[in-house]
């Protein structure tokens, strides 16, 4: 065998403990790869509320011919919820 020793039975049978795994896992995530998942999330975050934004105001007479009940108040705080938790993300995504 490669490592020498051979696992018992019982360390086989026993689940690893969660924190180690995450503690292990941790040390490959490096800054260059938190400055681009972050950067992504803050570019979807833009493109989300200025992309939405523009077709809103591009359908606002259709909108308000339909008599929906999600009038432009509620569409444009939808837009801008998904854009903040977007960059939100992001943010997280840089922080940790």
């Amino acid at each position: 065998m490669a490592g020498g020793s051979i696992p018992t039975l019982h360390s086989l049978e026993k689940p690893e403990n969660f924190k180690d795994v995450l503690r292990r896992d941790q040390g490959d995530d490096c800054l260059p790869c938190r400055l681009i998942g972050s950067g992504a999330f803050f570019g979807l975050a833009g493109y989300s509320y200025f992309s939405g934004m523009s077709q809103l105001q591009k359908q606002q007479a259709q909108i308000l011919q339909s008599k929906s009940i999600f009038g432009m108040r509620s569409r444009k705080a939808g837009i801008a919820s998904i854009s903040f938790g977007l960059a939100w993300m992001g943010l997280w995504r840089l922080m940790n």
